[in-house]
């Protein structure tokens, strides 16, 4: 919820106080930042959280293995800051937004929050975000109040991240016990920690890559502005399709390692079903309201942001079913090379879209090169698990979210088009949209809908 309220709440402020170009200079600036910050990070936070799983139960062996990978990412993001700290004072014009950004570094090397996540004790995780998220909307609120404050609102990516970290530091002493330096091999599994960090270097290829490729090949900071409002909605929605895939690797990580394949299975089946009960009506619905909810929500001069939302919404089911898949089942049973595999070729195949589609569609062409590339690592992702993993069955799993997204879309295509872009119409539209999605599936006795409606009315003691 609040990965949703935050960005509704601060993009229409900022796209008005920072204007296109300002949100397109720190958009920019960012990614390439983020590049550093993946160095710092390797392969480690999912190596970290995967291992952790395996030895939940056990107080030495998760002890060993939390100091292990914590000293193994002190060591990468220390590297990380010392090159990037090297490369910010050569920027000449942004140096200032470069150096305020060695704050997302710092924020690396003091992050234990793969610990906690295998775990599988997310509400210290979740409280952290509650407050981090909190705090930095108020701040934005506070200091963020024209253009000039840009280097404010730089600073402000990093610092509330970098205290949310140190402030998970103190559960620690609870959970861990000592272990003798001796004992210690925090290198010993590097090469899997390599071998994890090929496809995380892979998917930053085409998700930040993008904002890069962009500002290179149009030299345009205003088209970089609408691909980063335009991007951060449709990944404000895809966080909500993709939540599960936080809980799901721990949990199938602790059942591959009892060997308790037909639960995996199940489970997984589960989350496609979960993807496209969610997926569709989110996607169909940006591309309905989109053209009425973008100009009242950004103000003038984002126009462009309305076909772009558009494209990009089909992220939500290409990455939600490559999630599943990729992050949900390769990673946690131990075929990070599977998923290596598939996210280059996906990289690559992002990587020469842009070269060619950048050039003549600007910003719509890096989104249509995402939407292409996630597609094409969903698809061979499920042609290489067929064998575990039925493609026919994850596609069978979605028949009524297909009717009933089909049928939304019929019913809000004449609404939309009589409606003038304000708060009131937006909200008509999604209530309706809603409604009909809802209706349909249960008209259609969906059982993995009715079933969830059931269990929500038990915890809030509303029926038995």
């Amino acid at each position: 919820m609040l990965l949703l309220i935050a960005p509704l709440l601060t993009a229409p402020y900022l796209s008005r106080v920072l204007e296109p170009d300002g949100v397109g200079t720190a958009s920019y600036v960012e990614s390439i930042a983020a590049y550093f910050t993946l160095f710092a990070t390797m392969g480690i936070t999912t190596y970290g959280q995967r291992e952790i799983s395996y030895v939940q139960d056990d107080a030495a062996k998760r002890s060993a293995v939390f100091w292990n990978t914590k000293i193994l990412e002190f060591c990468s993001s220390a590297a990380a800051i010392l090159v990037y700290v090297v490369f910010s004072l050569q920027q000449r014009e942004t140096s200032v937004l470069y150096l305020i950004l060695t704050l997302n570094l710092a924020a690396v090397f003091f992050d234990v929050t793969w610990f906690f996540q295998g775990m599988e004790e997310f509400g210290k995780t979740v409280t952290r975000n509650a407050v981090v998220k909190l705090a930095q909307i108020a701040y934005i609120f506070l200091f963020i109040r024209s253009k000039d404050d840009l280097p404010l609102y730089v600073l402000g990516l990093g610092l509330f991240t970098l205290l949310g970290n140190l402030s998970l530091w103190a559960y620690l002493p609870k959970v861990l016990t000592g272990v003798p330096l001796r004992e210690l091999r925090p290198f010993r599994d590097i090469k899997v920690v390599w071998s994890l960090f090929v496809p995380t270097i892979a998917v930053q290829i085409y998700t930040v890559l993008d904002k890069t490729m962009i500002g290179l090949i149009t030299g345009s900071s205003f088209e970089n502005g609408y691909y980063e409002q335009a991007i951060k909605m449709s990944k404000m929605l895809l966080a909500v399709v993709t939540a599960l895939g936080t809980v799901m690797v721990p949990r199938v990580g602790s059942l591959f390692g009892r060997d308790e394949t037909n639960e995996v299975r199940r489970l997984m089946y589960r989350s496609y079903r979960f993807v496209w009960f969610l997926g569709i009506p989110l996607c169909f619905g940006v591309i309905m309201a989109a053209g009425n909810f973008v100009p009242w929500f950004f103000g003038p001069g984002y126009d462009k942001v309305v076909p772009l939302l558009q494209v990009l919404s089909f992220l939500i089911l290409a990455i939600g079913i490559n999630n599943v898949t990729g992050i949900q089942y390769f990673i946690p049973t131990k075929r990070q090379n599977l998923f290596t595999l598939t996210v280059i070729i996906g990289a690559c195949t992002n990587f020469t879209l842009n070269m060619v589609l950048i050039r003549y569609f600007q910003s719509i062409g890096a989104a249509a090169a995402s939407v292409a590339a996630e597609t094409v690592i969903a698809v061979v992702q499920l042609v290489i698990v067929r064998r575990e993993l039925s493609p026919g069955r994850v596609l069978k799993e979605g028949v009524h979210y297909y009717v009933a997204g089909g049928v939304m879309v019929l019913a809000l295509w004449p609404l939309c088009g009589r409606l003038t872009p304000s708060v009131p119409h937006t909200a008509l539209i999604a209530v309706c949209g809603a409604a009909v999605y809802f209706l349909v599936l249960v008209l259609q006795r969906d059982e993995f809908f009715l079933n969830n409606v059931k269990n929500v009315l038990r915890k809030l003691h509303i029926c038995k």
